[in-house]
């Protein structure tokens, strides 16, 4: 894939909510995996593309971060600092060589009001030299193996994610695991109980506890349907269910589709359910 370094344009910082307080300016556009329920792949960038005004986007934080209340009133984000996404539309840890990662990771170390979070999928040892003081959290993203092997060639096995929990930990970072996304499918309750017994084994005892979750059921997409079908991309048959799925117009305007409201309730439920009967210590910040 064609790596492009670009000045990044859109000085926009996003409220967020849910994974963070707020989404920064993006670092970067685009992916080197190619996944296949990915929101990105929607959008079919052409190659990656990795912003080169790195200061530019720093001090529009900054100035944003400068304007809001404190102390923060405390959410599930974080009980005191404000939360940056710095990764929504890549996956900065695998492109962190792309990237001067290190100057990021130093504004939000040294900033008294603000962290920065990032989903991710590989499991980059190189970061581990960094002390980041707990003030960046890398949120590693996981599913059943057999899953992943389809949906995610290339990444880093779901064993690896688990175990940098420790590693990424001990180095100074803040750690959770993302449950996302959640896939239904025929032994879907065995596949993420064998999952959950896995984190429940591989964890480090004294860690448990401030290991959070994150809970996201699958969104597809039409046109990504569309783009998986006519390119003969593997594991389609696992996202395109419209016996259990409905139409969801996306803030954006895309033709989204979501496990029906009425099913996903009882998905809910049982994952939960199924989650504290293994993971009681683990708390989920969020389920959707």
């Amino acid at each position: 894939m064609k790596v492009k370094k670009v000045n990044r344009k859109a000085m926009i910082i996003r409220d967020s909510g849910r994974s963070s307080d707020f989404i920064t300016p993006s670092f970067g556009y685009g992916c080197l995996y190619k996944c296949s329920y990915c929101y990105m792949r929607r959008h079919l960038p052409n190659g990656l593309t990795i912003a080169k005004n790195t200061n530019q986007i720093i001090d529009t934080i900054a100035s944003h971060l400068w304007l809001l209340k404190w102390p923060k009133k405390p959410n599930q984000t974080h009980e005191e600092y404000y939360t940056y996404d710095f990764s929504c539309n890549e996956d900065y840890v695998l492109h962190a060589r792309f990237h001067e990662w290190e100057k990021l990771f130093d504004y939000f170390k040294n900033e008294p009001k603000a962290m920065g979070t990032a989903a991710t999928k590989y499991v980059n040892n190189k970061l581990l030299k960094y002390d980041a003081n707990r003030k960046i959290r890398i949120r590693f993203s996981i599913m059943p193996q057999h899953l992943s092997d389809i949906l995610e060639p290339g990444t880093s096995k779901i064993i690896d994610r688990i175990k940098a929990v420790n590693d990424f930990y001990e180095a100074g970072y803040d750690v959770h695991l993302n449950y996302s996304p959640i896939i239904m499918f025929k032994g879907w309750k065995q596949s993420y109980n064998s999952l959950f017994e896995l984190v429940d084994a591989i964890v480090d005892k004294e860690i448990k506890y401030k290991v959070k979750s994150e809970c996201i059921f699958l969104v597809h997409n039409k046109n990504l349907h569309k783009y998986n079908v006519d390119n003969e991309v593997e594991g389609e048959e696992y996202l395109w269910k419209p016996e259990i799925q409905e139409n969801k117009l996306s803030h954006y305007g895309g033709d989204n589709i979501r496990y029906d409201r009425n099913l996903k309730r009882e998905y809910i439920h049982t994952f939960e359910r199924l989650h504290k009967k293994t993971l009681p210590w683990q708390t989920i910040r969020y389920i959707f």
